[in-house]
This record gives C-alpha cells, sequence and structure tokens, in this order.
C-alpha cells in the first residue's frame, strides 16, 4: 500500500470509530481506534526512530518510552518509572518531533 492509500484507510477507521462513540459502542470505538493507529505506524519513518533513545508518548499523560528494538511497525522496549515487562507499542505512538 502507498501513503495515500493508507491514509484513506485511516480516515476509513477514525470514521467508523466516530460513529461507534456516537452510538455509545465503547469497545467498538476503541478497536477502531486502535486500527487507525496501527495502519498510522506504517507511514512512520524508522530510521527516524533511534535505539536506546527515549521517547515522549502521544497522549493525555506525560509519558515516556525508552526504545530497545523495532520489530515491523512496532517499538518493544520499556515505559520509563513502569515496574511491567517490555512491551512493544505502535511506531505512531512516538512523540519523533520533539
Amino acid at each position: 500500500m502507498n501513503e495515500h492509500e493508507l491514509r484513506e484507510i485511516v480516515g476509513t477507521y477514525r470514521e467508523k470509530a466516530r460513529k461507534a462513540e456516537t452510538m455509545g459502542i465503547v469497545n467498538e470505538y476503541e478497536v477502531w481506534m486502535r486500527k487507525a493507529l496501527i495502519a498510522e505506524s506504517y507511514m512512520v519513518d524508522t530510521k527516524k526512530v533511534e535505539i536506546g533513545k527515549v521517547y515522549q508518548l502521544i497522549g493525555n499523560q506525560k509519558e515516556y518510552f525508552k526504545v530497545e528494538r523495532i520489530k515491523g511497525v512496532f517499538a518493544w522496549g520499556f515505559r520509563l518509572g513502569s515496574q511491567l515487562d517490555e512491551e512493544g507499542i505502535p511506531l505512531a505512538l512516538l512523540q519523533l518531533d520533539a
């Protein structure tokens, strides 16, 4: 898929999420938003993600994530201040332009 097709898919997923939200179907909303996030991750240039660097996560809270490795469209590593084991997050969640 090219970037134009991915952008169309993201738009479609976000529209479906909006409809689910207006209907009050929270779990369906979350699924469509996650699908949009994964599709957006395919548009992230992995060359801009540095192994060992700490990135702020895009979202409501100030959370930071240290990237240990990249596999596909996921960055694997650890959230700073968390006791959890290694986790994978979609590349689109990393604040790359900070």
